[in-house]
């Protein structure tokens, strides 16, 4: 692989974009990806959010746009991008609004929550780019809106994530209708079987790239666990929040209805914050992550809808208010701070009955969490839970319950053997210089 910087192999309006974001130095993935996507190579990429994978993929496809310029007619997109998620979808497509000022490229995003007719008089126009979640996708495709017969590239993205919210199956009638000849890229932070499968049956010959999950990004966080009964949770957020210069903060709950009863309570005690989940209009949670991006929000409580794909600059710290059922999750939480070249702060609330999850979680990264026993409202309790004691909530009493599922595949021999930085220090806010 060439060593120099491959920005400079970027066309001139791309070149200037990405100066004028303040980007200077590739992070790994695009140094890897860019020169092979530029020559038109298929690609399987296994690396998560915050690694730069977005610009590694927008920067090669607008410049391909670009020099293969043709008339996309309508309803006859030439590039489609794949995403789980309406936020993700919305943040590729500022990429591409962000990269592709100098270009003349037209895009659109598609998604569900909202109205059709704006994106479907977009597509009546005439795209060169289409960023979609598959739901809305599949249903535009059913109602004639749109046809894929004149795709040149397709690139899907978090195809673990696809997986895990059962888009699968619209992921393969999507393929179905794209043509043979095609340029294809595959990205997903994990390969469990069925995601390597899909990945073989779409791509030919490709270039496979690797970015372990913990070079740079998890090795970047700062963690930190906190002991506390469940009662004093409220208190100890708000507490780190207004001691500790918590600037620009995502919180995680379990469920819900607990992500809006955090939010009353931080809105309580003078911290600006709001709540994103399923419940959610699309229209608010739109509001909530621009107010988030922009400063308005000191505090975004989300539920794990926001754990994979959000990329907020600037997040300086991550709060795990309630342990997620999974530890797969831990580390994509945690994924929202370190974003692409920055530091990060993470930290874990631990009461009695989620004892269970941490042990799951530090099996998984091979490390204990560096404990903090400083705080008023330490637990000894919730530190030497056992047997019942450290067992989850039943259903009925925490709102959720834990979910009964097939086995994760996913584990530390397939992307997931980070190794936390336990340090010191005190909590500040870090900086960037690598494009998304």
């Amino acid at each position: 692989m060439k060593s120099q910087n491959v920005f400079a192999a970027l066309i001139e309006p791309l070149q200037r974009a990405v100066a004028e974001e303040g980007y200077t130095t590739p992070t790994p993935i695009q140094q890897q990806a860019i020169p092979h996507l530029l020559e038109g190579r298929d690609l399987l990429g296994c690396a998560q959010t915050g690694t730069g994978k977005t610009a590694a993929f927008t920067l090669p496809l607008l410049q391909e746009m670009t020099q293969t310029k043709k008339t996309a007619p309508g309803g006859r997109p030439r590039a489609l991008i794949l995403t789980p998620t309406r936020e993700l979808a919305a943040q590729i497509g500022d990429s591409i609004k962000t990269y592709g000022r100098y270009l003349n490229v037209t895009h659109t995003v598609i998604f569900g929550g909202v109205g059709q007719n704006p994106q479907v008089q977009a597509l009546r126009r005439g795209l060169d780019v289409v960023v979609a979640t598959p739901g809305r996708l599949i249903d535009l495709m059913g109602q004639g809106h749109i046809k894929l017969d004149q795709i040149e590239l397709f690139i899907l993205d978090e195809a673990d994530r696809m997986l895990d919210m059962g888009f699968i199956p619209s992921v393969r009638k999507v393929i179905a209708k794209l043509p043979q000849k095609r340029h294809s890229l595959f990205f997903s932070a994990t390969m469990p079987p069925v995601v390597a499968g899909l990945a073989k049956e779409l791509l030919h010959n490709p270039v496979q790239i690797t970015i372990d999950p913990g070079q740079p990004t998890v090795e970047r966080i700062a963690q930190k666990l906190m002991f506390v009964d469940k009662e004093n949770k409220d208190e100890l957020l708000i507490d780190l929040i207004t001691d500790h210069n918590m600037d620009k903060v995502i919180v995680f709950t379990r469920t819900k209805h607990g992500a809006d009863k955090v939010v009353r309570q931080l809105m309580s005690a003078g911290i600006s914050s709001a709540a994103i989940h399923g419940n959610k209009s699309q229209n608010a949670r739109t509001t909530a992550l621009h107010n988030f991006k922009t400063g308005k929000l000191r505090a975004m409580v989300a539920t794990d809808i926001a754990a994979r794909g959000l990329d907020v600059d600037g997040i300086t710290h991550v709060v795990n208010y309630d342990l997620p059922e999974e530890p797969e999750t831990y580390i994509h939480r945690i994924g929202r701070t370190a974003r692409a070249g920055m530091d990060g702060d993470a930290v874990a609330f631990c009461a009695a009955r989620e004892r269970d999850f941490l042990r799951d979680i530090e099996k998984l990264i091979r490390k204990p969490i560096s404990v903090d026993k400083t705080h008023k409202y330490h637990s000894e309790d919730a530190r030497n839970a056992t047997g019942a004691a450290a067992r989850p909530e039943p259903k009925s009493r925490q709102g959720g319950g834990r979910r009964f599922s097939v086995p994760s595949s996913r584990g530390p021999s397939q992307g997931h053997s980070p190794r936390p930085a336990h340090r010191g220090g005190s909590f500040s806010p870090r900086r960037t210089s690598s494009p998304r």
